[in-house]
């Protein structure tokens, strides 16, 4: 459906037509006697080219289809405000992302079912990750090179939309020799990662076509499929401008939806749901506008309060990164060229992908990934300086409130587990701009000469939690998002740590081979010498993952909940949150794999309900 069109009616209203949204929709209108409408703010994108090239993502953030969200300015950053990328397309941001597809930790997921929401341990989600996507693997000769023993094909996905492949070949040796790096330092993969067990090193797999080289995306492997459908229509460049909310004795019932698409307002009705899928800032601000989310704050900005719900748009969190880039020998091939726009470099790259699809064009994000322990913390001396670390900050003197102590355990007992890690290490063969203070708003990041690789550091478990609210009662105003980030002080005494391991790795072989001895790095603060260069190396470079979720967690609503384990919104009957939105706690890895999962089993728990 174009956008100049629209529909009056709907079995289910699905509001937001991005990675949950389509799942969703593609999953419901599999039943022809069900209707379904999506309402997507940006546009279908399926024939562009910089959504498809995989290299292309880059280009991508700052357009016309990004959100262009950004955050208040962040203390526990140097008072930097962050910018967070949101896909305002088609597909969302699984079209406008990096494609790098890694997997969830068992005792991560297990952690949602110890919040009160029964039937979303590991067990019960593990299914949804197998059914959303299809493992493609290389010849035997890459997967040789890529190290790809640790492939469990029992809990591989095989007929998934989604099509996944591994970006690394054999003429790089970097993949290669970061595994064997790894492995040199024991902390080698221990398991196919999408066992939920998994430590160590590995090439991770990218959600990139193998055949036409091409991002696969929910767009193009939900929507596009299901576009002739007559039960499902799609409306583009629609501005939902909140949910119609009835009171019906002791419940609440969302009728439908006021949406403007062109010039001209509408209202569609709700024959049974409405599907919030808008996004981790979208979905509460949406539920904000319509009268659920706290009372004071609505009173504020004269909204009258239909469910008196204060932890929407609470429990926001995400996964901090940075990195050092280092300066690689000549021979070895780097993204580089393309990132400074090289005439010469840009026009080979697109001769070898247009006539081969092959090079520089096919990569996206990241295909070496590994999670880990801090790893000066991982012999017993270790375990205890950990504990020691851990017991500089105790629990009762960080957080406040049951909801926010019942966190904080749990992310805790993730951590000592030392079954998951507390961070994750990744290469990215390409510098990396960290000080983006230094850049300009009208050029962009300024790259250096030379070729580099970069290896980063994710922080996977943090502490610190933020919140995401209206900033008016104009549903065209943006929300005021506070991270928080850094402000838990157990966040920053371990990211310094794993900071520290990417330098341990740098001077490791075989991988050091590929470095100049005395080459170049990324900014004449990267050369860190010690814990406290660390710390404030990440206080003025570290920003999002992109990660952003949980401003409308999935919990009990007096533990800081908005949704339950069905889903719906407390308080109401036929309304339902299915985004990223819902993670009562951040997954370890890209939470792109894990919103999938639930999306495809929050498709299974609406049809149940019909």
């Amino acid at each position: 459906m174009s956008a100049s069109s629209t529909t009056d009616a709907a079995d289910y209203i699905i509001v937001g037509g991005g990675t949950s949204g389509l799942v969703v929709a593609n999953r419901l209108s599999e039943n022809p006697n069900v209707s379904a409408v999506v309402l997507e703010a940006g546009e279908n994108r399926l024939s562009d080219p910089r959504v498809n090239i995989p290299a292309f993502w880059t280009s991508l953030l700052g357009t016309e289809l990004d959100w262009q969200f950004k955050t208040l300015s962040q203390p526990g950053l140097g008072n930097r405000a962050i910018k967070l990328p949101q896909g305002k397309l088609l597909g969302g941001s699984s079209g406008l992302n990096g494609q790098t597809l890694v997997a969830a930790s068992k005792a991560g997921i297990d952690a949602w079912a110890g919040f009160g929401n029964p039937r979303w341990d590991w067990a019960s989600l593990a299914p949804y990750y197998r059914k959303f996507y299809t493992l493609n693997l290389p010849d035997e000769a890459t997967q040789q090179h890529l190290g790809l023993d640790w492939i469990d094909k029992n809990v591989a996905g095989e007929s998934g939309p989604i099509q996944t492949s591994f970006i690394g070949v054999i003429e790089n040796p970097m993949p290669k020799a970061w595994v064997e790096t790894f492995e040199k330092l024991h902390v080698g993969t221990t398991a196919d990662p999408f066992t939920g067990n998994s430590m160590g090193a590995y090439s991770n797999m990218s959600t990139v076509d193998p055949v036409t080289k091409t991002r696969s995306y929910a767009a193009s492997a939900y929507a596009a499929p299901a576009m002739a459908r007559p039960n499902l229509k799609f409306v583009f460049g629609a501005e939902v401008q909140k949910i119609l909310l009835q009171k019906t004795g002791s419940s609440v019932e969302a009728q439908g939806v006021q949406v403007i698409v062109g010039d001209q307002t509408r209202t569609i009705t709700a024959r049974k749901e409405v599907i919030l899928a808008a996004g981790v800032f979208q979905s509460p601000k949406l539920l904000e506008l319509s009268g659920i989310g706290g009372h004071e704050l609505l009173k504020k900005h004269g909204i009258d309060t239909v469910i008196d719900s204060p932890h929407v748009g609470e429990n926001l969190q995400d996964h901090l990164m940075t990195g050092i880039s280092f300066e690689v020998i000549d021979g070895i091939q780097t993204a580089d060229p393309l990132m400074r726009r090289e005439p010469q470099a840009l026009q080979a790259a697109q001769e070898m992908y247009q006539t081969k699809k092959t090079g520089p064009f096919c990569v996206g994000g990241i295909g070496s990934y590994a999670y880990l322990p801090v790893l000066e913390l991982v012999d017993p001396d270790g375990k205890q300086r950990q504990s020691d670390i851990l017991a500089m900050f105790p629990a009762s003197s960080t957080a406040h409130g049951e909801a926010a102590t019942a966190h904080e355990e749990a992310v805790r007992q993730v951590i000592e587990s030392g079954d998951d890690g507390s961070g994750a290490l990744f290469l990215f063969q390409a510098q990396e701009v960290t000080h983006e203070n230094e850049a300009t708003d009208t050029h962009g990041p300024v790259y250096q000469p030379g070729n580099f690789a970069s290896i980063g550091c994710i922080q996977t478990h943090p502490l610190s939690k933020g919140r995401s609210h209206i900033s008016s009662n104009e549903p065209g105003a943006k929300p005021d998002i506070d991270p928080c980030y850094f402000s838990h002080p157990l966040d920053l005494e371990l990211m310094s740590r794993h900071l520290l391991t990417c330098l341990k790795i740098r001077d490791s072989e075989p991988i050091s081979s590929y470095f100049k001895p005395d080459g170049k790095r990324n900014h004449d603060k990267a050369y860190i010498k010690n814990l406290e260069d660390a710390k404030q190396y990440l206080v003025d470079t570290a920003k999002t993952t992109y990660h952003c979720c949980g401003t409308c967690s999935m919990r009990p609503m007096d533990r800081g909940g908005v949704v339950d384990s069905e889903l719906r919104v407390w308080g109401t009957r036929n309304l339902r949150v299915v985004d990223a939105s819902i993670f009562p706690l951040i997954s370890r890895g890209n939470t792109m794999s894990t919103v999938y999962a639930v999306a495809e089993k929050a498709a299974d728990l609406i049809k149940t309900a019909a």
